[in-house]
């Protein structure tokens, strides 16, 4: 499947960050169904911060076992949609230094979840960098319903060379 990454850095309002449609974001980072968390990410400032946004349908696969009649996304796939869309921000910002790197998690602290997330909920992930340095980075998230703090988390990551295969 090939799929190229529009650029729209000349399309977005003055005042306005980058937007990655699908396309982009898959171009960015290599998750895929039913691992990929985000949906689009807006409000892109390149090295600072980013809007990831995730829209939260009932089909989703984990609601089978998560809760059966009662379906609330899990935790750790919220941090885990808050990880992707730092990994996008920091795949935009390193643009041609990132071809062949991947974004690996390596630190999660201070999580913190105020309400569950439901089916129909739009999740809208705040990301900003704290600090860069070398290939490690470090966020700090927090994810909204309708502005309504559901979760948030400091965490770190790291750009490297993807892993050779076992």
């Amino acid at each position: 499947m090939d799929i190229t990454a529009p650029t729209n850095k000349d399309s977005a309002p003055a005042g306005v960050g980058e937007v990655a449609d699908i396309a982009r974001i898959m171009h960015a980072i290599p998750h895929r169904f039913p691992f990929l968390m985000i949906d689009r990410v807006v409000d892109m400032v390149l090295n600072q911060s980013a809007i990831g946004i995730k829209n939260v349908s009932v089909n989703e696969n984990f609601f089978q076992g998560h809760f059966p009649g009662h379906p609330v996304m899990p935790g750790v796939l919220i941090i885990e949609s808050m990880a992707q869309t730092a990994a996008v921000l920091v795949v935009e910002t390193l643009g041609p230094a990132a071809v062949g790197r991947v974004v690996y998690f390596m630190s999660v602290e201070r999580a913190k979840f105020r309400r569950p997330v439901v089916p129909g909920d739009q999740l809208r992930i705040h990301v900003t960098k704290e600090r860069c340095r070398g290939n490690v980075w470090k966020f700090n998230a927090i994810a909204r319903v309708d502005g309504l703090s559901v979760a948030e988390a400091t965490y770190t990551a790291m750009i490297m060379d993807q892993l050779a295969e076992r």
